[in-house]
């Protein structure tokens, strides 16, 4: 039968028939010309149908052997494209309807998603360059010779998308043209870590070559979809009439994504017939596919500069028409509009041209803080909220002005709290975030002044009316206390002290529970570090004493035991920059330091903490005095020595108190954060968009239940000053 593939009849009769034929056409042998009235005819399909799963991998099948001579999947990308132009323009004699452009949408989709997944070698880049003749150059009015068909086709997506509203009636056609570009650029999901040879994402890097003033709109209504998180309209329903009473049988749950070829979109099955088959899926998948496909254009990280010239390498128009050569790069677009994104209200200029000619993307800051404030829990607003703070000053300095700095710091804090139930990726993406905020002076004034009414997820104990810094200060510790019991992670210890040591000179009216908590993880570093003493003083000895043969003594302590006296000297600086900089602010530091001195004595002479803690002795000195001064028949209470704490700091003056160089900790990204933002992405990708992916298939990352989350991430680069 060649490339045409049977299919059962049914009562849909002609329709079925015909859709048949097109399909066969399509996958067979013999190549349609661009001018050809058979792309009308197949974009024209909007009978929803349902095709054997069996049929539909056939047909696919036959595509991949048969496209390198027929190139129908550049052709249909091509006249997709004209469609969304015409749809776009409204033009008399419009015959491409938004109901058809939906359903082609998604056929090409399942086509394409199964092509990508199954090409061998170098036929992903030729399958989508287009070897003019002379007719179909004729046609499209283009130069005879080679044709980058995604450079030009991915304007008219992008354009499409960046200048359509976000209504009703253009809600599933605007899910759909979101879930084709992830899919378009799912070519690194087969890929693997390494980028792969030239071609291999042909998607990806036309969208690299697009131009400021198409790719602003873009983000924007990407980042507007985002922040109006609408559910599925009810107005969908109408949709659902194109099944025609077969509602129980033309649309079954199937566990390759190429089944749903033809038919009404999953989502909205789900929702308007069958409400229990979508209670996994998203309830608002053009919110979450748009996040998750910002995500991905955003850290795409092939080369971006010559090394020999240490400079950006343009390319031109022609090269990208020719096609393109992935050693050279310019910027990503899409990451220079998100980081230069600014505020406006929804009734301002959407985009302005700045002196340089490039497009500044304008989004309300407030909407945008809202919505991320509300959806922390989920990983990919997470890691919209690092690349804001991170790489777009003017947000950052949105956030640090803002005086509900709860907004966003509760829900970081409460999904800290819960460490056991969050991914490792979650926890350092958050510390991260936690870690950027604290390099900012304001921000940690801020949140100490910021009293909270009550923690109600907190349960060890009750918090009445603590201070947002406080609360960090006891989360954090926390966190550290876990990660010393599960995790083991000495970059996770470097974050925490990092953000604490930042917060340190700046703490007002710390609370007791978290003094307390402050001099507890001195005892606990402690304890951990005499541990690592008496194992490595065992080793020791059973080395020189002949116990254990072949092995030489060491001629310095293990490199975990360093690891913790840089970790102790850390507090004690912590501890330090308090009592040097806040120490008549802080009396619950004061009395929780009283309490346990004795933790301090083993290190008073040791060589790194001597310094450091003939402060913390001089601080103790002058208050015991007081103290002992005032000794008198009544006991001391709690209340008692807090108040003689707070009398006695007023005379507190700083005699004999040695200056330290302030420790300051900033995060630095890695030379090459894509190597673990990129698999991070599409890992959210696959598990969350609703789109059916090959798990087999995936050479990027270990496919794992969507609870399991790789434990990789850029390490924190510390710089000191």
């Amino acid at each position: 039968m060649g490339g045409v593939v049977s299919t059962p009849r049914d009562e849909a009769g002609g329709a079925e028939e015909h859709g048949e034929h097109l399909l066969g056409v399509f996958v067979g042998e013999r190549a349609q010309d661009l001018s050809s009235p058979f792309w009308h005819k197949l974009l024209s399909l909007s009978v929803s149908f349902h095709w054997p799963e069996e049929t539909v991998n056939q047909a696919c099948a036959a595509l991949v052997q048969n496209n390198r001579h027929t190139a129908h999947l550049a052709k249909l990308l091509i006249h997709l494209g004209w469609s969304l132009q015409e749809i776009a323009s409204a033009s008399p004699g419009t015959h491409i309807t938004a109901v058809k452009v939906i359903n082609a949408t998604q056929f090409l989709r399942v086509v394409l998603q199964y092509f990508l997944r199954h090409a061998k070698g170098d036929a992903i880049g030729e399958a989508f360059t287009l070897h003019l003749n002379d007719f179909d150059a004729e046609f499209i009015h283009l130069p005879k010779g080679k044709l980058s068909v995604p450079s030009m086709v991915l304007p008219a997506l992008l354009s499409f998308i960046g200048s359509s509203d976000i209504n009703p009636n253009s809600y599933l056609l605007q899910l759909e043209l979101v879930n084709l570009l992830l899919v378009m650029m799912s070519t690194q999901l087969y890929s693997g870590p390494a980028e792969g040879p030239v071609g291999a994402h042909p998607f990806l890097d036309a969208a690299i070559m697009q131009e400021s003033a198409l790719v602003g709109p873009f983000v924007r209504k990407l980042l507007l979809s985002y922040i109006a998180r609408l559910p599925i309209p009810s107005e969908a329903v109408y949709h659902a009439s194109l099944l025609k009473g077969k509602q129980i049988g033309v649309f079954r749950k199937m566990s390759s994504a190429a089944a749903s070829v033809l038919m009404l979109p999953y989502y909205t099955y789900s929702y308007l017939v069958s409400p229990t088959a979508g209670s996994n899926i998203s309830k608002f998948p053009l919110a979450d596919n748009s996040l998750h496909l910002l995500l991905v254009l955003n850290h795409y990280g092939k080369s971006l500069v010559d090394a020999s010239l240490d400079t950006v390498v343009e390319l031109s128009r022609d090269d990208a028409t020719a096609g393109l050569d992935a050693s050279l790069y310019p910027s990503n677009p899409f990451r220079q509009a998100l980081e230069s994104a600014r505020d406006t209200d929804f009734d301002l200029v959407d985009i302005v041209e700045n002196g340089q000619g490039s497009s500044v993307v304008k989004i309300p800051f407030a909407a945008l803080y809202d919505r991320i404030g509300m959806c922390l829990s989920d990983d990919s607003s997470i890691l919209l909220l690092y690349s804001l703070v991170h790489g777009n000053p003017a947000f950052l300095e949105y956030v640090l002005v803002r005086t509900d700095l709860d907004t966003l710091l509760m829900p970081v804090l409460e999904m800290l709290y819960n460490a056991p139930r969050r991914s490792a990726n979650q926890i350092y993406m958050l510390l991260i975030i936690l870690l950027i905020l604290s390099q900012d002076s304001s921000f940690n004034a801020s949140i100490h002044k910021l009293l909270l009414p009550g923690v109600s997820w907190y349960k060890e104990r009750l918090l009445p009316q603590i201070s947002l810094g406080s609360l960090m200060v006891v989360i954090l510790i926390r966190t550290v206390k876990y990660n010393l019991s599960r995790l083991r992670d000495v970059f996770l210890h470097t974050n925490c002290l990092a953000i604490l040591a930042n917060m340190a000179p700046h703490m007002h009216q710390l609370n007791a529970y978290a003094s307390q908590r402050l001099v507890s993880l001195f005892d606990m570093l402690a304890r951990k570090y005499a541990r690592l003493t008496d194992d490595a003083i065992t080793r020791i000895s059973a080395l020189k004493s002949g116990q254990v043969e072949g092995m030489e003594v060491p001629d310095d302590m293990p490199t975990e035991l360093h690891i913790y006296t840089d970790f102790l000297r850390i507090v004690l600086e912590i501890i330090n920059a308090i009592l040097t900089y806040a120490l008549p602010r802080n009396p619950e530091v004061i009395y929780a330091l009283l309490h346990r001195q004795e933790l301090f004595q083993p290190f008073r002479d040791h060589p790194r903490f001597y310094e450091l803690l003939e402060n913390v002795y001089t601080v103790l000195d002058f208050f015991n005095v007081r103290m002992d001064d005032q000794q008198m028949d009544k006991e001391w209470s709690v209340e008692r020595v807090l108040q003689l704490i707070v009398t006695t700091a007023r005379s507190w003056r700083g005699d004999g108190m040695k200056t330290f160089t302030q420790l300051r900790f900033t995060y630095e990204e890695e030379l090459h954060p894509e190597e673990f933002f990129v698999p991070y992405v599409w890992q959210l990708v696959v598990s969350h968009s609703g789109i059916q992916w090959d798990l087999e298939a995936i050479s990027l990352f270990q496919a794992r239940p969507n609870n399991e989350i790789a434990d990789t991430i850029d390490k924190l680069t510390i710089s000191t000053s």
